[in-house]
């Protein structure tokens, strides 16, 4: 959940204006701490966020350098934590995004070699794996084959010698790809990192690693054999950085969201069209249809199921952190994944296993040349462009959009052409009344959100919202289920948020219910009688329209309570560990 970015160039290049600028594109992978090594030895890293880290350093030219920013897994949040991690004699530098399983057994092995440790992290036992290897008298190749065969768990790392001006790279289970600039080589865990500077890239798969310098590259596989690698150009929509007259990114990618819809509508019907097809043929052909994701991409999925349910197709859905435990597949399943990065460690190892029992793989992505697009026998983009705030709202419409777009080669009807405009509608006649109502129950600490059939998975990412970005605790809930057990949480004047799709009378009657225990009911429906209106045609709609609010009331909430919205705290956007 680290973002990694290492540049090496035939010519000098700003530490602050080239590296440390690519690096906050990968921001929402972590903002813990950050840090840079470059060539000539010189590190400097600390707690904190990547702006005020930049203001503080001096501007340093290098050719090269390897640069991180943190999420947290072992050790504290502390200067010394930071990375990079070097060896005692500060000649080796590394950066890591992963985890290393076995550090423990590592650094004791290490420890009785006489190394000193420094740090709480896992990472630094590579830096000093390294030192080892190479007092051994290993090179390169050798050295990295060592690691491949000792280490346990994940790990995109980059490493620097003091006076050389190369990096050498190795990845296990987690991202990292090579973008080639001419003479200017940008490693980093995503392509966005460099994705202003070039479209052609070169992806690494698992236990490979390289060596990157400004003439050129080598690529190895595990038994340490050169490898040709394939240059991909990739396409990116990549949406305007600044911010504008925005005060953060969430307010404007929620705006953004008519837009991001018109663009993905016109894809499919164009562009992706034979990836549609592909994919509406795999659903046919599959006897069972599972979906896999985690976070909002799981409410999303729901509604996936729900939709392909509707028109007699047999499908259900299950978090990918327990994929193994509760689904079973085989070779006549097709297992979908929704991803909005296509990293998601959980997603990725639940298509590992899925593969291995002989199921056909399809997903729904954000980002191009992912590791789950590429796992995937079809692939469709949701061309929402680059989201910067940790909380998805932009790329949870557009996941829903193709999941309805699938659903509809099925007989589901939408009505595609005005849904951008819906959601225009939704925004702009409903944005100052949310307001308005977040200055009034800013103070509430619990909040509920119902909802029944599809108005459900729209409850829980409402909630899931809520719970992100306003730090509230909200639970989205059937309202069926109100009557065992629910009841009992709902004290005079607590906010109930109640989803009404199609005047149903079983929402109806639960928002009834609730109103007679004393709750606090908005109602969010296509109705004259809403209180917040939303000019739905149909279902499927209604469940993209009904989590607009909740985004809304989200966002401004948290402004009410001064909280960090673009990077709400203990989160990350890609999730690259277990």
């Amino acid at each position: 959940m680290c973002g990694i970015v290492g540049i090496t160039s035939s010519s000098q290049f700003s530490v602050k204006d080239e590296l440390l600028s690519r690096l906050k594109k990968l921001e929402y992978r972590g903002y813990d701490s950050v840090g840079f090594a470059t060539s000539d030895g010189t590190v400097i890293k600390g707690a904190g966020e990547l702006d005020g880290f930049i203001s503080r350093i001096p501007d340093i030219k290098t050719k090269t350098a390897i640069s991180h920013t943190r999420w947290a897994t072992h050790g504290g949040v502390t200067d010394t934590n930071a990375h990079p991690h070097f060896d005692e004699k500060r000649e080796i530098f590394i950066v890591h995004n992963g985890i290393i399983e076995n550090f423990s057994e590592m650094k004791a092995e290490l420890q009785a070699k006489g190394y000193r440790f420094s740090t709480q992290t896992d990472s630094e036992v590579i830096a000093h794996f390294f030192a080892d290897a190479f007092k051994d008298s290993l090179d390169w190749i050798a050295a990295a084959k060592k690691f491949l065969k000792k280490a346990k768990g994940t790990f995109a790392i980059l490493l620097i010698k003091k006076g050389e001006e190369r990096i050498y790279a190795l990845k296990r289970d987690s991202p990292l790809t090579l973008g080639l600039a001419g003479d200017m080589l940008i490693l980093a865990s995503d392509i966005y990192a460099f994705s202003d500077k070039t479209n052609k890239a070169i992806f690494f798969n698992d236990d490979e690693f390289a060596i990157v310098h400004a003439g050129g590259y080598e690529f190895y596989n595990a038994e340490g054999n050169p490898i040709k690698k394939e240059i991909k150009e990739f396409k990116w929509s990549r949406q305007e950085e600044d911010k504008h007259e925005h005060p953060h990114y969430m307010i404007k990618e929620i705006h953004e969201q008519p837009i991001a819809a018109e663009r993905l509508i016109r894809s499919l019907e164009s562009e992706q069209a034979g990836k549609v097809a592909r994919f509406v043929e795999l659903i046919k052909n599959a006897e069972r249809v599972v979906f896999t994701a985690a976070g909002t991409s799981y409410f999303a999925t729901l509604l996936g199921v729900y939709f392909l349910n509707k028109q007699n197709i047999m499908a259900h859905t299950l978090i990918a952190s327990e994929f193994e435990n509760y689904v079973y597949v085989n070779d006549k399943t097709l297992v979908i994944a929704v991803s909005q990065s296509g990293e998601t460690m959980d997603v990725v190892s639940a298509l590992k296993y899925a593969k291995a029992k002989g199921a056909r793989i399809a997903s729904i992505v954000n980002v191009p040349y992912s590791t789950v697009q590429r796992m995937s026998d079809v692939s469709i983009e949701i061309m929402a462009g680059q989201e910067v705030c940790v909380a998805a709202t932009k790329t949870f419409t557009n996941q829903v959009i193709t999941l309805l777009f699938l659903a509809s080669k099925f007989g589901f009807n939408v009505d595609f052409g005005s849904l951008p405009l819906q959601i225009e509608k939704t925004i702009a006649n409903n944005e100052e009344k949310v307001k308005e109502l977040a200055q009034a129950i800013y103070k509430k600490n619990d909040i509920y959100i119902l909802g029944r059939g599809l108005s459900y998975p729209s409850a829980r990412e409402f909630a899931h919202k809520l719970k992100e970005i306003a730090y509230v605790h909200a639970e989205g809930m059937m309202g069926g289920e109100l009557k065992h057990g629910t009841l009992a949480l709902i004290d005079e004047g607590t906010p109930v948020f109640s989803l009404i799709a199609d005047n149903d009378i079983g929402m109806i009657n639960n928002t009834k219910e609730v109103e007679a225990r004393g709750a606090k009911v908005y109602k969010v429906s296509a109705g004259d009688d809403a209180d917040f209106q939303v000019p739905a045609t149909n279902r499927g709609v209604f469940s993209i329209l009904a989590v607009i609010i909740g985004q809304l009331l989200a966002y401004y909430i948290a402004v009410q309570r001064g909280l960090p919205i673009d990077k709400p705290r203990h989160l990350a956007k890609s999730v690259t560990v277990k």
